[in-house]
C-alpha cells in the first residue's frame, strides 16, 4: 500500500550533502573550491585534462526523507509489478516504472498516483513483443528497445505512440541498458558490461570486438545511426569468457550531453564527448588489489555456497544444474586486479555518483563518492549508509529499488533535504 507521508528515513547530521533546489549553486561553488583549495594536480596531457582527486574520505550524512512508495502485493492492481527492470523521473518529476513482465511503463505524479499506463503484449501500434530498454527524455517523451522488433519504439509525452525506428545491422544485438541524450533525439549505451572479446555479426560477417564502444544511438530516421563517444578498454583476449573482477563498463550521462564512464580497474572515470572524445579524466590514487589464489579459491567456495542454496531452495535439488554450474565455476577466468569501480551514475544537476567495491572486494556495495563532472570532490557515503540511487529526478529528487523476502519490488522515492 502507498505510503504517501513524507518523513526522514535517514540521520540528519551535519556533514549532510543539499541536492535539493540550490544543488546547482553547491556543485558549482564546491568544485571551485576544492579545485582551488587542494593540493590536487592539473594536468593537460594533450587534449585531456587529469584531475586528481583527494585520497583521503570525507564522510556524508544521508539526509533523505520519503515521499511516497509504489509496488506491493496489497497495493491498487496497477503497482502489484511482476518485475520493476528499470525506473527514471522527467523534467516534471513523474516517476516512470518499467514492468517488464507487464509489459508496461507506469507513469506516477508528484504525488504517488498513477498517470497512465503506456505499452502491453501485442502487434499493434505502440505495443511490445521483447521488450527491455528505457529511456525517458526530460520533457517527458520516452523510448522502449524492443529486441522482438529489433526497433525502439517512440512515444510522445502524454503517452501517445509515435512510431518505431528500426535497430542498425542484421546480426547479433547486445543487450544493454539505454540513457536519455539530454538533446533529446538520441540514447546512449556503451557495448559489453564484462571484460571480454564481443564477437558482433552483421549479415554474412563477423568481426572481433577489440573495444567496448560508448555509443550515441540517434533516433531522427526510419533507422538508428551511431556515433561513437568513446572507446572503452577491452582487456585482452580470445574467448567469450567473463573474468570474475574485472573492470565493467560503467557509465553516465551528463546535462551538457557529455558522458562520464569507467573502463579500467583503476580509480579513473573519464569524461568524453562525440566530438572531443576523452578530454577529461578524475583520478582517486586508490590502489586495486591484486587477484591472489586465496581470492580465486574464496570467490569459488562463494559461487559454490551460492548455488547449492539455489539448486536446493528452488529447484529442489537438481543434479544437473549443479553439475553444470560446478563445472562453470571450476573453469572461472579471473582478471590480474580487483576493479575499484563497481556502480557509476549520474545525478539531473551532473553530479558523478561512483560506488566503490566494499572492505570484501566480493560486494560490489561500498563506499560511494559524489564527484562534479568539473573535479570537485564533494565528500562520500559511507558503506551501508545509502544504496545507489535506481533514478535522479530533478529538485533532489532520487528512486531507490527494494526487494523483499518474497521478491516483491517496490519503488521508493525520496528527496534530498540538506543540512
Amino acid at each position: 500500500m502507498k505510503n504517501r507521508a513524507s518523513h526522514p528515513v535517514a540521520g540528519t547530521g551535519s556533514g549532510g550533502l543539499a541536492l535539493a533546489a540550490s544543488v546547482s549553486l553547491l556543485l558549482s561553488s564546491v568544485a571551485g573550491a576544492v579545485i582551488a583549495g587542494c593540493p590536487c594536480a592539473t594536468t593537460a596531457l594533450t587534449a585531456q585534462q587529469v584531475i586528481r582527486l583527494p585520497a583521503e574520505d570525507r564522510w556524508l550524512e544521508p539526509e533523505f526523507e520519503e515521499v511516497y512508495r509504489v509496488g506491493s502485493l496489497s497495493g491498487a492492481d496497477w503497482e502489484q509489478f511482476g518485475n520493476v527492470h528499470r525506473v527514471a523521473f522527467d523534467g516534471a518529476g513523474q516517476l516512470y516504472v518499467f514492468d517488464n513482465l507487464a509489459p508496461r511503463v507506469f507513469v506516477v505524479g508528484q504525488d504517488g498516483e498513477l498517470r497512465r499506463t503506456v505499452g502491453g503484449w501485442g502487434d499493434g501500434p505502440g505495443e511490445f513483443r521483447d521488450a527491455h530498454g528505457l529511456a525517458v527524455m526530460r520533457d517527458g517523451r520516452m523510448v522502449i528497445a524492443d529486441m522482438g522488433y529489433r526497433a525502439y519504439h517512440l512515444f510522445s509525452a502524454d503517452g501517445g505512440y509515435e512510431r518505431r525506428v528500426r535497430m542498425s545491422g542484421s546480426g547479433l544485438l547486445v543487450l544493454t541498458n539505454y540513457l536519455p541524450d539530454p538533446g533529446g533525439q538520441a540514447i546512449i549505451s556503451a557495448v559489453g558490461y564484462e571484460p571480454m572479446v564481443l564477437v558482433v555479426q552483421s549479415g554474412t560477417e563477423s568481426r572481433v570486438q577489440r573495444s567496448r564502444p560508448v555509443e550515441r544511438l540517434v533516433l531522427t530516421g526510419d533507422e538508428v545511426t551511431t556515433d561513437t563517444v568513446a572507446e572503452g578498454w577491452l582487456p585482452p583476449g580470445g574467448e567469450l569468457q567473463e573474468r570474475v573482477f574485472g573492470p565493467r563498463i560503467l557509465l553516465g550521462v551528463l546535462p551538457d550531453g557529455s558522458v562520464a564512464f569507467s573502463d579500467s580497474s583503476a580509480y579513473a572515470i573519464k569524461i568524453a564527448s562525440a566530438d572531443a572524445g576523452v578530454w577529461r579524466i578524475l583520478k582517486r590514487p586508490l590502489q586495486p588489489i591484486p587477484v591472489t589464489s586465496r581470492l580465486m579459491d574464496a570467490e569459488r567456495d562463494r559461487q559454490r555456497e551460492r548455488v547449492a542454496v539455489v539448486a536446493e531452495q528452488i529447484l529442489g535439488g537438481a543434479e544437473s544444474f549443479l553439475a553444470s554450474e560446478r563445472m562453470r565455476i571450476a573453469n572461472l577466468e579471473f582478471s590480474e586486479e580487483v576493479s575499484i569501480l563497481r556502480h557509476l551514475r549520474t545525478g539531473w544537476d551532473g553530479e558523478i555518483w561512483a560506488q566503490r567495491h566494499g572492505a570484501d572486494p566480493f560486494d560490489d556495495n561500498g563506499p560511494i563518492d559524489l564527484i562534479t563532472m568539473d573535479g570537485g570532490y564533494l565528500g562520500s557515503y559511507r558503506a551501508g549508509a545509502l544504496e545507489m540511487p535506481a533514478a535522479f529526478g530533478p529538485d533532489g529528487v532520487v528512486a531507490f529499488v527494494e526487494e523483499d523476502e518474497l521478491g516483491v519490488r517496490t519503488v521508493v522515492v525520496k528527496r534530498a533535504t540538506g543540512s
